[in-house]
């Protein structure tokens, strides 16, 4: 244990300052301040965990990070064991200790009746002073097996199966349709909260240790997927799910109405140096983000950073509240109102908004939202409540409602997989579809989800590809294919 009175001598949970507003509004780095007495400060906040003799932030994480155990070194600053015991459940800290929301702090004991032990900030902290201090070093297999695996995506579920799969001694290929490794990482989430030097020397690693990148190649387009399992023993699907989910109301067609991800992957390939032709911006514009999660909140941060006249966050459903209800107890992973780093920055939030119409002006652009207050039926049904309508100014509309699932047309067309009633990818307790030498893992066969489930599938569909080519494992795997989140 770190320290038996730590928790009764540091009650305050206590996080690094985020840069001024005004500074990080001008470029698009970390929001984070690095802290020159960092370690201090870490050892202060690890020595707050209590070594609990049932520690359920084990059962919040899905990839089951021994968590006490690396407070435990931080606090005595040994790094070299922290991230050796961090690395042996997280391939990929670095990612999750930035953009992971935490389910692991929801479950923390110590939340009972205190501020949680601050989790995240302490993984982030080994993972970055592991890379400063040459810590992170390829771990190349002692031997091959002659077995060859195709990952499809490199997100973090394609990157976590293939970075397992290459220490088993296999020869992986890792396909990404777009021009750079690392699929949502890269192009979905913005450098203000991961810069991409994170994925650059993640990936840097692991060709280090063997596994080979093909970026700019679409299989279904440019390989069919016939081809591909005819070249590899077997085939990791880890697309993701891309699918955005629609907000068909009319004057959907107007123009200056785009998906959110279309909006942020431009954003993001403009400030890594890629020209974009017709670029959608948010330079000038009043700015409408429908959609109060995630991906809303980095099109805030995105458009601030533009210089938008102003951007109103719409959410249909009621503001969630401050504290855990009695419906979502301890250790559940709570819904509660979160206020990012995009919205200390500015905008405004709007609760209870269900938007009608959009409405065009002569020469077919978007200049208004219909906008009605949300009525909730006794069926649970949420419904435009009548004789509440008004308009909102706009002049750029980003839909930020979420995913409905992956992108299945040439994968059902050209190999024939089954796909569940949501429009999964279909597969079993061991991550294998209905194709042989076939598995799927993250969003592609869980639908849209955390991060940190993306990594810990990975993780568990590569043990069954080694499984599956070798008759046998010695590759963790966190969970099974249908297990479930703790969020209620």
């Amino acid at each position: 244990m770190a320290d038996p009175r730590g928790f009764l001598k540091v009650r305050e949970r206590e996080l690094p300052p985020n840069r001024p507003v005004a500074v990080r509004l001008r470029d698009w780095k970390d929001v984070h301040a690095h802290l020159e007495e960092g370690q201090v400060f870490l050892k202060e906040q690890a020595g707050r965990c209590m070594d609990c003799g049932i520690p359920f932030c084990h059962q919040g994480c899905p990839l089951g990070n021994l968590i006490p155990e690396w407070n435990d070194l931080v606090y005595r600053d040994q790094w070299a064991d922290a991230i050796d015991r961090l690395h042996e459940t997280n391939n990929f800290p670095e990612f999750t200790g930035r953009v992971c929301p935490a389910p692991c702090e929801s479950s923390c004991v110590l939340g009972i009746n205190q501020p949680a032990v601050t989790i995240k900030n302490v993984e982030v902290s080994i993972i970055d002073e592991a890379f400063a201090r040459g810590y992170v070093t390829p771990q190349v297999p002692q031997r091959l097996t002659g077995s060859t695996v195709a990952v499809v995506g490199s997100g973090p579920a394609g990157l976590a199966a293939a970075q397992q799969l290459t220490r088993a001694g296999h020869t992986v290929a890792v396909y990404e349709r777009d021009d750079a490794i690392g699929g949502l990482l890269r192009y979905g989430i913005p450098d203000f909260k991961l810069e991409k030097l994170h994925i650059d020397r993640r990936v840097a690693q692991m060709e280090a240790e063997g596994t080979r990148f093909r970026p700019g190649v679409e299989i279904g387009v440019d390989i069919t997927w016939d081809d591909l399992r005819a070249r590899y023993d077997a085939v990791v699907v880890a697309t993701g799910a891309t699918v955005p989910r629609d907000l068909s109301i009319p004057g959907r067609e107007l123009d200056g109405i785009h998906f959110a991800m279309d909006f942020l992957h431009q954003a993001n390939a403009v400030v890594a140096g890629r020209e974009v032709a017709d670029q959608i911006t948010a330079t000038g514009k009043h700015v409408i983000v429908i959609g109060g999660g995630d991906t809303g909140s980095d099109c805030l941060g995105t458009s601030l950073r533009q210089g938008a006249a102003s951007v109103t966050t719409l959410a249909i459903g009621k503001q969630p509240p401050l504290e855990r209800s009695a419906t979502q107890p301890w250790p559940t992973d709570p819904i509660l109102f979160e206020v990012s780093s995009s919205h200390e920055e500015g905008g405004e939030r709007e609760f209870l908004a269900s938007t009608v119409e959009f409405l065009g002006d002569e020469d077919g652009a978007v200049r208004a939202l219909r906008v009605a207050e949300t009525e909730y039926l006794p069926d649970g049904r949420r419904v435009p409540k009548a004789g509440t309508e008004r308009e909102i100014p706009a002049d750029l509309v980003l839909v930020a409602m979420g995913f409905t699932g992956p992108e299945t047309a040439t994968l059902t067309t050209q190999a024939g997989t089954d796909l569940t009633s949501r429009g999964l990818v279909a597969r079993g307790d061991d991550f294998a579809s209905s194709l042989p030498g076939v598995f799927v893992a993250g969003d592609a066969g869980r639908g849209q989800s955390l991060i940190v489930w993306a990594i810990a599938e990975g993780r568990a569909a590569a043990a069954s590809v080694d499984a599956y080519l070798q008759g046998g494992t010695e590759l963790p795997a966190p969970v099974r294919a249908n297990t479930v989140s703790l969020r209620a």
